[in-house]
């Protein structure tokens, strides 16, 4: 069930929870006076890196004639685009570069390979689900308004569905989040100009999508425009699952909690932090795969510090480890493959009606 008091839920006394809120502002402090250099050389490389694969991707996929070389380069695709989404586009979206005044790679200008616009999605995502993230009514992020993903959402028959849902979610993640982006700048709009505008930024980054996976780059391909066409639709299909697999695996495996609207009334900075430690999962990862997922794999340090640079939370996570088992909270981790299979779990049990509860018949 939903949590009302996080302390008492974490056997915390307010001294133990504001003494636990000063030591992570520490890590905070340290994180942002050690910025520089190295961290810039590091986005910027990730950037050129990522838009060097895209081009050879699609280079071998218009040159190759065999079924291998296509393979190939669609998988290289699939990379370049998950890379994209998730160690730039969202990463960038969330201010993690802000501080370099670098007016190519910043949260108000980056503009991701998506069918969303940044803008939409930065005001569901970094404030709606990051401010209030897992709290009952105000976070969307629980279940993307389409999935049942706690007993405290009351079952409708339609949820006998959720597993086909879930499917049909993950192939088409991309639209799933521009969606959602979209509900929840429309709800924020206080005029029908407001609303129109939303819709018009909608349509128009979905057209210029379009366009680029689906017409022109197909063109630039000639007499294989099919082959290049197959592959965009492949290499979408593929980041899709991937980034879909990411954040599922973040938010709802086993020991991820949620919580009720009465649980952040007055909520201190050092309870907003114990609420991101109760509400979101880690998967355990090396470099190669932290880099794949973005560095989600840290999520429960994300969810921390949203806003500091993602290459440094391998360091950060040693640290938040160490201050759990200080203060006896638990450090939700895992292998990817359990994490997912925890979530898939709840998805499937809570398409079902729940049992009667035997201590209240």
């Amino acid at each position: 069930m939903a949590i009302s008091d996080i302390a008492a839920y974490a056997n915390m006394s307010s001294a133990d929870v504001e003494a636990f809120g000063a030591e992570l502002d520490r890590i905070r402090s340290d994180v942002e006076e050690s910025l520089g250099a190295k961290d810039a050389s590091y986005i910027r490389r990730a950037i050129v890196f990522q838009r060097t694969l895209d081009l050879a991707a699609r280079l071998t996929i218009a040159g190759t004639r065999s079924k291998a070389g296509w393979i190939i380069g669609t998988s290289a695709l699939a990379y370049a685009k998950s890379v994209e989404n998730m160690e730039l586009g969202h990463n960038i979206s969330h201010g993690q570069w802000d501080w370099m005044n670098d007016p190519e790679i910043h949260s108000t200008s980056w503009e991701w390979d998506m069918v969303g616009p940044s803008s939409q999605w930065r005001y569901s995502h970094n404030y709606r689900h990051h401010v209030f993230s897992n709290v009952l009514g105000v976070d969307d992020d629980l279940g993307f308004g389409v999935l049942r993903v706690t007993r405290d959402q009351p079952w409708k028959r339609e949820h006998l569905l959720q597993p086909l849902r879930n499917m049909l979610l993950a192939l088409i993640f991309e639209w799933g989040i521009a969606r959602h982006g979209y509900h929840s700048d429309r709800e924020r709009a206080d005029s029908e100009e407001a609303k129109d505008a939303v819709s018009q930024a909608m349509m128009a980054k979905i057209r210029r999508q379009v366009v680029k996976d689906y017409l022109v780059w197909p063109a630039l391909s000639g007499r294989r425009w099919r082959r290049a066409l197959g592959a965009n639709v492949a290499a979408n299909l593929l980041r899709n699952l991937w980034t879909y697999v990411v954040i599922f695996c973040g938010h709802f495996p086993d020991g991820v909690q949620q919580f009720t609207p009465e649980s952040i009334e007055d909520e201190t900075r050092a309870e907003w932090y114990l609420r991101q430690m109760l509400g979101a999962a880690n998967f355990k990862a090396g470099p190669v795969l932290a880099f794949s997922s973005g560095n989600l794999c840290y999520q429960i340090e994300h969810h921390l510090f949203p806003d500091l640079p993602s290459n440094h939370y391998p360091q950060i996570g040693a640290r938040v480890r160490e201050l759990c088992g200080k203060y006896d909270l638990a450090y939700t981790t895992g292998s990817l493959p359990r994490q997912y299979l925890q979530t898939l779990r709840t998805i499937f049990r809570l398409a079902l009606p729940d049992r009667p509860d035997p201590s209240r018949v």
